[in-house]
């Protein structure tokens, strides 16, 4: 008689994994999407700027596990996070891959997607708003203007150890863009330097955001010949945006620094 397998000959079924954005930082900017995968999951697999207020919808019982980084001090390596993704799945679990702002904008969503396609594993992604845009608008400032911006450039001022970044810095000091520097608190005299030396007026405003769309959000209206002082008086950690252009100065015209200047740093203005 043909034998039948035992239960634990069977193989579980690969699960999926879900890339998911949490947005800029606000519970209110996740998206009815987002939101209904995050109360699905078995596992959630996050980062360290994801709110405890989002991760509150995880369903009772699920696992969470934060692999969340900082600069020059990463609890977990982008190796290591692939292969935890991977191995989750393989045990038959609905995993959600949550990141701050946008999975697939300076979040390293496509070379985990990579490794899950590499392995077979099926997965999606959804898209949240991604810092830039989410922090440009709360403060009041376009990212794009008819006669001040025709076009938005969203770089990360984050660099490996003894590297120096290399961009287009002609193109970037372009006086009709808006430069969105995610990350750029390290290397803040690096960028202005740069700017500066391909021809980016000195008195060109920077709104300089951090803790973006969230109840303890700070900002600062300030120029780029004066960014690396404003910079350097932060008295919090934590990652900070810089708005570079001359949009960023519609954010006094439009109300954007009539609060939020913060109780844990000077309200620094230009």
């Amino acid at each position: 008689m043909p034998q039948g397998n035992s239960a634990r000959d069977v193989m579980p079924a690969v699960g999926k994994v879900v890339l998911v954005g949490a947005g800029p930082g606000d519970p209110d900017l996740l998206t009815v999407k987002a939101a209904k995968a995050i109360e699905a999951a078995d596992v959630i697999v996050y980062d360290r700027l994801v709110s405890p207020q989002i991760l509150d919808l995880a369903p009772r019982g699920a696992a969470l596990i934060s692999v969340g980084k900082a600069p020059r001090n990463h609890s977990m390596p982008q190796s290591e996070i692939n292969a935890l993704l991977v191995r989750l799945a393989l045990g038959g679990r609905h995993v959600i891959r949550l990141k701050g702002g946008d999975p697939f904008i300076f979040g390293r969503g496509g070379e985990e997607a990579l490794e899950l396609a590499k392995h077979k594993i099926p997965f999606e992604v959804i898209p949240g708003v991604t810092s830039a845009q989410g922090c440009a608008a709360a403060a009041g400032v376009p990212l794009t203007h008819r006669g001040l911006a025709t076009s938005v450039r969203y770089i990360t001022g984050h660099c490996r150890e003894d590297m120096d970044l290399d961009y287009d810095w002609k193109g970037l000091a372009d006086p009709d863009t808006t430069l969105a520097v995610y990350m750029g608190r390290a290397t803040a005299p690096l960028i202005c330097e740069r700017l500066a030396e391909h021809g980016l007026a000195g008195d060109t405003p920077v709104l300089i955001v951090a803790r973006g769309t969230t109840k303890d959000e700070w900002r600062c209206l300030t120029r780029l010949d004066a960014l690396e002082s404003k910079v350097a008086e932060l008295e919090f950690d934590g990652p900070v945006l810089f708005v570079i252009g001359k949009v960023a100065g519609l954010a006094r015209e439009l109300g954007g620094m009539d609060a939020h200047q913060g109780e844990k740093s000077p309200a620094l203005t230009a």
